[in-house]
């Protein structure tokens, strides 16, 4: 009989930099586990985890903590890649999407210098809870 850490080697994981705002989980769940084609999404939160990422200036505790926690998924759960997400309404980081699209570019830029053999994605979760992935160009519908 295998151990539990075999059992989770046999699961293919992917890692969510979401924001804690429970309205965006599912959505983003679901949106990641078709894209990594994983079965289990490892959730980081925190409120405003894009603009974290992208200030260099925002507290270096909290964004260490997110890059720990990064590297527990990857080291543990040999996570497949990760994803930076923005949102709609979001009470952490109240501003215009423009300017979130823009943080989630910065963060994503950030978090392939920290992991440079992860993939990392970008998305955002508009208005109707509908996930976009966030590209260099546009963003396209998930």
């Amino acid at each position: 009989m295998p151990d539990s850490r075999q059992r989770e080697n046999d699961m293919q994981f992917c890692t969510a930099i979401n924001c804690m705002d429970g309205r965006i989980q599912l959505p983003v769940i679901r949106y990641l586990q078709r894209y990594f084609n994983a079965e289990y999404v490892d959730t980081i939160t925190e409120p405003g985890p894009n603009r974290i990422l992208a200030d260099e200036k925002a507290d270096m505790s909290i964004r260490q903590n997110i890059l720990d926690r990064v590297t527990i998924s990857i080291e543990r759960h040999a996570s497949v890649g990760m994803a930076i997400v923005g949102h709609y309404d979001c009470a952490g980081n109240p501003v215009p999407e423009a300017t979130q699209i823009a943080q989630i570019k910065q963060a994503m830029q950030f978090l392939r210098q920290q992991f440079e053999d992860m993939a990392v994605i970008g998305l955002w979760v508009d208005e109707n809870w509908n996930v976009h992935e966030v590209t260099a160009e546009k963003r396209q519908a998930g």
